[in-house]
């Protein structure tokens, strides 16, 4: 099988070149036969790269010990569920799964775009392509999954296959690694169609609202899919690694941020290029940082520049990752000089106190969000180039700076929507402002009659408040309007509302879940832990909560030993259920992890790791943590993907506007055949 790999991948190989020489060709010589030929060559690249995953997971499969990645990355004891996640866990099976999932954005691009777009996607085909040729030959020159173990004998190197592998990467082995590492490559690898699009239409001087509309709806997908998969991450975090928390502003964690801040931004800014003509330049600035920083987040994880529990072994592939960067660098900011001429905007601004300025501000403060987390996630890079010392910039430098940023997102997140385009008048300031503001007020006060006296999670929960109230009212405003004019009850006023303009309301909707998110943010300045060692029969206290060791237990699977400790709970007198933390010690790779046990609620969560054992006694050590709000960081997550997939939904108008669109495109057509 490793012989078909190889021979897939090479085909592969050769049709993204092709495909990528032949699209640029038929856009210079507006050929439709050439196009045609570059999108079958989308197909086969397709195609080819999937025979090839086939290829992979069919030797973890079969526990093909013979291919070095299989022995690496597997073993027997391997449960089903982890051996198909097993292909994105190294780094030869992650970069042939980043060219597969490279191969179906740019297949569905060609398919939803067989009628449309057509002066864009030879140059959209050939751009894809361009960036699978590089995936595709560093994957076979230099991380290939279909390499043969082998041994040196006295006749000279000779296959060889061990009984067992190396097994899965422990850490790896949780539920939901199974989905979070593809929503992650489906995030990194999308911002290449936006991209494409965007370069296409610099190249064709089609810069008018088409290739804008396009663009933004690209970019809604691959940024839903990131943000997913960073919570998925934060998910892994807080319930494998045991060390109480979601975010540690790793490296690792960081690289996947930055191009999810950069397109959050684009988002933004892209309504005000759509709504005034205005941001041009900054809109294709914006692209080109989003896609520069989704290929500098995959260098940074496979470069072993940085030290990350996320990241893959050190190799000899970070140089040709520079070498892409600089490529991709200069080709896109060239192009982008060359045609400034064509991106003048239409107008200015006309108040500093508008809809135009919110979106402008939002766009800054998120840029110096993307430079302060950069800044210090490169910085021991640039220390050690520069001083030979490696200075490591650690969670209070993040924290420092991101919680005013992220205060002032918030601020903006409420505010800006309730702004006028061009000129918010004083009375429409005071009707739109007045409720929120004293909502805010109301809860700033009972926030403090409550206890809650630290400054920041104190405005963080006030402004929570204010940009609920200017949310919801704005759903509530828009219902009771459809009301009284259609006659509708309520229910009926509010689907028909958001139905009618879904980019809108799902844009609330997502607001909503980012209030959810710093609801849950807030709850970690009153984090609190204890410590303690138990033997069957010790009670240890922790903030209310009495944890009794009922046993302690220890066994072996084929996979790995482990020790449980059973710990009854009560809060207040109140039983709550028994908590079973465990420590693992997997057989194949010789490692431990643990497994915590947790107590969820939307106050906050009891969090219990089994730390280890006390050498002197013989002891459980148990740690017990006090998370405060945590839920609300999964539910924001989850109301964030769903306005995501609303907004995406098309509305009425929408539909309307776009069938009146083909019918001309269908005339034009027919009229150049004729």
């Amino acid at each position: 099988m490793n012989q078909f790999g190889t021979i897939a991948l090479i085909a592969g190989l050769a049709f993204a070149v092709y495909g990528a020489v032949v699209g640029a060709v038929a856009g210079k010589l507006r050929s439709s036969r050439m196009l045609k030929s570059a999108e079958r060559a989308v197909v086969a690249f397709f195609a080819s790269i999937t025979l090839a995953i086939i290829a992979v997971e069919y030797n973890l499969l079969t526990n093909d010990f013979h291919s070095a990645y299989v022995a690496e990355h597997s073993n027997r004891a391997l449960r089903l569920l982890y051996k198909i996640p097993a292909l994105w866990s190294g780094q030869e099976g992650s970069l042939l799964f980043w060219t597969w999932l490279l191969s179906i954005y740019v297949l569905l691009a060609v398919l939803l775009n067989r009628r449309k777009n057509r002066q864009l996607m030879p140059y959209v085909i050939s751009i894809a392509l361009a960036v699978g040729t590089f995936f595709a030959s560093i994957t076979f020159f230099l991380a290939n999954p279909f390499n043969r173990l082998a041994e040196t004998s006295p006749n000279g190197l000779q296959p060889f296959t061990p009984a067992d592998g190396n097994g899965l990467n422990p850490a790896l082995q949780y539920h939901s690694m199974v989905i979070h590492p593809p929503m992650l490559y489906l995030g990194y690898v999308g911002f290449v169609i936006p991209f494409a699009f965007a370069m296409s239409a610099l190249i064709t001087r089609q810069l008018g609202d088409n290739w804008i509309r396009v663009t933004r709806r690209w970019t809604m997908v691959p940024w839903m899919f990131l943000g997913t998969g960073i919570l998925l991450g934060a998910n892994w975090a807080y319930f494998v690694l045991g060390w109480g928390g979601y975010w540690g502003w790793d490296p690792v964690e960081n690289a996947s941020l930055l191009p999810w801040l950069a397109a959050t931004a684009f988002l933004h800014s892209v309504m005000i290029q759509e709504k005034r003509g205005m941001l041009k330049v900054w809109n294709m600035v914006l692209i080109i940082l989003t896609f520069f920083l989704s290929i500098f987040g995959t260098f940074l994880t496979r470069s072993g520049i940085i030290s990350s529990v996320h990241a893959f072994a050190q190799s000899n592939i970070g140089s040709y990752f520079s070498v892409f960067l600089g490529v991709i660098a200069a080709f896109s900011l060239t192009l982008l000089f060359l045609r400034l001429d064509y991106l003048k905007s239409e107008n200015r601004l006309d108040s500093v106190i508008s809809r135009e300025s919110g979106f402008l501000f939002n766009n800054w403060i998120l840029l110096a969000a993307v430079f302060a987390v950069l800044w210090g996630t490169i910085f021991p890079i640039l220390s050690k180039a520069v001083e030979g010392v490696t200075v490591t910039v650690g969670p209070p430098f993040f924290d420092r700076v991101m919680v005013p940023i992220g205060l002032l997102l918030l601020l903006l997140t409420g505010a800006g929507p309730l702004l006028a385009w061009r000129k918010t008048s004083f009375q429409s300031l005071k009707r739109n402002f007045t409720l929120p503001l004293i909502v805010a007020a109301v809860a700033g006060i009972l926030l403090y009659v409550g206890g809650v006296r630290k400054l920041d999670p104190w405005m963080s929960l006030s402004l929570c408040a204010f940009v609920a109230a200017c949310v919801l009212g704005e759903f509530y405003k828009g219902a009771r309007t459809r009301m009284k004019t259609a006659g509708e009850h309520f229910i009926q006023a509010l689907y028909n509302l958001t139905m009618k303009n879904t980019r809108r309301y799902g844009g609330y909707v997502i607001h909503l879940g980012i209030v959810m998110l710093f609801v849950g943010f807030s709850g970690l300045a009153f984090k609190s832990e204890t410590q303690g060692l138990m033997r069957p029969g010790d009670i240890l206290q922790a903030d209310g909560y009495l944890l009794r060791c009922e046993n302690i237990t220890r066994g072996q699977t084929a996979n790995y030993k482990y020790t449980t400790v059973s710990l009854s709970v009560t809060h207040h007198g109140r039983a709550i259920g028994v908590l079973k933390p465990q420590k693992r010690f997997y057989l194949a790779s010789q490692q431990p992890i643990t497994h915590v046990a947790v107590h969820p609620s939307l106050a906050q969560d009891l969090y219990v790791v089994l730390a280890g054992r006390d050498p002197g006694t013989g002891k459980a050590v148990i740690q017990v943590f006090i998370n405060p709000l945590v839920e609300w960081v999964w539910i924001g997550g989850i109301v964030m993907f769903l306005g995501t997939l609303l907004a995406l939904v098309p509305s009425r108008a929408e539909r309307e506007i776009a069938e009146i669109r083909r019918k001309k495109d269908l005339v034009v057509e027919a009229e150049r055949a004729g």
